[in-house]
């Protein structure tokens, strides 16, 4: 199958730097911005840039979240990796190079789709294209803010090109602002955007994929009955493939299990990476004993955290990829959602709702545990709502290893002391680590907070 490439040679037309100054709020002159956007294509061309955007992203996602869960350990710092520890240990401060990057990295995409919202309604190509843009740009802000809100909290809130100066009198608006600003641009992505694409533009965000992301949004806050009523509408969409590999086989990945993700293709130059997760000995391998112990033998999904050669290196099975010989680079996509997903948060939301034993969330959680072998389970097993939760809190767990969702489930669940504090929960933690609550949200950077300078506007999250 064709499929178009999101290249990031035309990142250059939208400011997509990490760098060290202030978040940026204000756009940089670029390609004389004033006369780009003009035409359908210029239009487009800067659509493209906003989800090759995102490429950068996935690495950087992965520090946060995924050293930061019960999924990984990381036993000593080594050159390069002292950041990495600190969040992995709940040790970071407010200079942790990771978190800057991060912060840096979501605002600077959210001045690409503001720079598209702002204009396009004064461009003269067809209205029905211009909404679909507007829809494509509202999605990826929507997912940059909620990235933002779970990270930090109360946050910045921009939605229009501003100068300089107007940025730095910009303060941090409170959670609810945040999630009111996501569900508004979601909602419009959703009546917007199309159900599909044309081959050739495999891999856009489609009305689907907004409706799942709003589901996610809505369970998040504890909004169950606007979490059902959108998951609903969704999950028949898409299917759980019968094998649970395929779904990462880098040759299937337009699959129907695939709601939305992050394009790579190794053969370009420049839009393949590096293999995610990688080591050269397996006994560095980064895997918790916790996760690796939860597993059964019947479970088809322990063989995709097992660590299988690539070239010189080892690398979970479910990343698994050979590699180019023009780029020497990877092509896995980052698959941000599918279908499993949708299933046991459409489940999740249901028994928070109200427990029915032997209801449609047993059977949506069955769905899940069968096709990887597990047996299913009925009210005798799981007999009220708290048992429901815990068996679907360890589904997901078993379910999403390294795909950045575990430390989000246990922040939305109330589990993270449960499930962190704990002596078993890392391997090289005998006495556990004693997290506390504040540590929930990471810390503002303080080289931003030192840029505004007013606290009265932009504060240091509590704790730090």
């Amino acid at each position: 199958m064709k499929t178009y490439t999101f290249s990031l040679l035309t990142i250059v037309l939208i400011s997509t730097s990490c760098s060290d100054d202030f978040v940026e709020l204000a756009p940089q002159d670029f390609l004389n911005s004033e006369e780009f956007y003009q035409t359908q294509d210029d239009y487009k061309s800067a659509i493209l840039a906003t989800y090759a955007n995102l490429q950068g992203q996935v690495g950087i996602y992965f520090e946060l979240v995924e050293w930061r869960s019960d999924n990984l350990d990381l036993g000593a710092p080594t050159s390069g990796t002292q950041d990495r520890f600190n969040i992995n240990k709940f040790q970071e401060t407010s200079a942790n190079r990771e978190i800057q990057d991060a912060w840096a990295s979501y605002y600077n995409a959210i001045l690409g789709t503001n720079a598209i919202t702002d204009r396009i309604a004064n461009t003269d190509f067809d209205d029905t294209i211009k909404q679909q843009f507007e829809a494509e740009a509202r999605f990826i802000r929507a997912m940059m803010y909620f990235n933002i809100v779970r990270f930090w909290g109360d946050a910045p809130i921009v939605l229009s090109e501003v100068t300089p100066e107007e940025s730095l009198k910009i303060g941090r608006s409170s959670v609810s602002e945040v999630y009111q600003v996501i569900e508004n641009d979601l909602q419009f992505a959703v009546s917007n955007l199309p159900q599909s694409y044309a081959s050739q533009d495999y891999g856009r965000a489609t009305s689907g994929a907004a409706q799942t992301l709003l589901g996610k949004v809505y369970l998040t806050q504890g909004k169950y009955a606007e979490a059902v009523s959108t998951l609903n509408d969704v999950i028949g969409q898409y299917s759980l493939l019968n094998n649970i590999a395929d779904v990462f086989d880098p040759n299937n990945k337009a699959n129907n299990e695939i709601i939305f993700s992050i394009r790579f293709d190794k053969e370009v130059e420049g839009e393949g990476h590096g293999l995610w997760f990688a080591v050269s000995d397996i006994s560095t391998a980064p895997l918790t004993t916790k996760l690796m112990d939860s597993y059964t033998a019947s479970d088809a999904r322990e063989a995709l955290i097992d660590y299988v050669p690539s070239g010189n290196l080892l690398v979970p099975g479910k990343f698994f990829d050979t590699e180019s010989v023009a780029t020497r680079r990877f092509g896995n996509d980052y698959i941000v959602l599918r279908q499993a997903d949708a299933v046991l948060m459409l489940a999740e939301a249901l028994n928070e709702q109200g427990y029915q034993a032997g209801g449609q969330a047993f059977d949506l959680l069955n769905q899940v545990r069968t096709r990887s072998g597990l047996s299913a389970l009925n009210a005798t097993d799981l007999a009220n709502q708290d048992a429901f939760r815990n068996a679907l809190l360890l589904e997901r767990f078993l379910e999403f290893p390294l795909e950045g969702h575990r430390w989000f489930d246990l922040i939305r669940t109330g589990t993270a002391h449960a499930e962190i504090n704990s002596g078993v929960t890392q391997v090289n933690s005998n006495d556990g680590l004693n997290i506390q609550e504040f540590q929930f949200l990471f810390p503002v950077p303080q080289s931003e907070i030192e840029k505004i300078n007013n606290t009265d506007l932009f504060y240091q999250n509590e704790g730090y």
